[in-house]
């Protein structure tokens, strides 16, 4: 279990920028104690929330919003309060927010998309994504569809982990493993990965900073820095900007390793404890 004072033993790391997205808050995936967690070990000048944060397809077919979900937002508009400035680019799952570019409310900066200048002068077009999804885009039906069958393989996963947790394995998404089996959405992601990049030249921006295909990276397409948040249903990963321009991809899971790996079902931290942290 996940004590306070192992917690206390973490020293918070201090960054320019944060970016997270795909947290999902409203589905049973949302790993939500994983990035509270990782929320209290990382302050940022800057913390850019890039897309599906919130779940709105999913709370309209079923509400669904434990503690843990207003703990999370809660922690989020605390480091606001304290002097953090925090953007909100809205993806396909949270696009009831596209309707209020520019609004501002409990300090966070709504935008359709945004271009952060980096420390090393870089410039990075940041947006969620799911526009160049052809299916988002032009198939809405599919693309609940594909949701459906994305929720099957993310609770294959929780079984999974649960039965890895009781023989003492590491975490092992089987959601990520299986979509990069399949050709198909192998050669999605590489195409997506390329028309992300080819806007961001269009943009003279030397760099794109997205989500919404839950792959996380950092990698060089030709003349553009491509940067993919990842999400925290599956993998726990963001992207975090150090002083002097460095870009990081942090994978939860393996900088806090077996601490977090033993937080099962029966040894999460009670919701009580949760809140009296989110308000920390």
């Amino acid at each position: 279990m996940l004590t306070a004072s192992a917690s206390k033993q973490e020293p918070v790391r201090k960054l320019r920028t944060l970016f997270i997205s795909d947290v999902h808050l409203g589905s049973k995936a949302a790993k939500t104690d994983y990035l509270l967690d990782f929320l209290r070990h990382h302050e940022a000048e800057t913390i850019i929330l890039v897309g599906d944060i919130v779940d709105g397809w999913r709370l309209k077919r079923s509400w669904y919003w434990p503690q843990r979900c207003n703990d999370v937002v809660q922690k989020l508009l605390r480091k606001g309060r304290k002097g953090a400035r925090i953007i909100y680019v809205p993806g396909n799952h949270d696009e009831f927010l596209r309707d209020f570019p520019g609004v501002h409310f409990g300090g966070i900066e709504v935008a359709q998309r945004y271009l952060h200048r980096g420390a090393d002068g870089r410039t990075y077009l940041v947006l969620h994504g799911d526009e160049f999804d052809v299916v988002v885009r032009n198939a809405r039906v599919l693309a609940y569809l594909g949701d459906w069958a994305y929720d099957m393989a993310i609770a294959i996963n929780i079984g999974l982990a649960a039965i890895r947790r009781r023989l003492g394995m590491p975490y092992w998404s089987f959601s990520s493993w299986a979509k990069l089996q399949v050709k198909h959405a192998v050669n999605f992601i590489g195409e997506f990965q390329k028309v992300v990049a080819e806007e961001a030249r269009r943009h003279d921006a030397q760099g794109v900073i997205c989500g919404h295909i839950h792959h996380a990276v950092i990698e060089d397409i030709d003349d553009i820095r491509y940067i993919n948040t990842g999400d925290w249903v599956e993998s726990c990963t963001a992207i975090a900007e150090h002083y002097d321009g460095t870009m990081e991809l942090i994978t939860w899971h393996q900088m806090r390793g077996d601490a977090l790996d033993r937080m099962g079902e029966g040894e999460k931290i009670p919701a009580r404890r949760l809140a009296q942290r989110a308000a920390a």
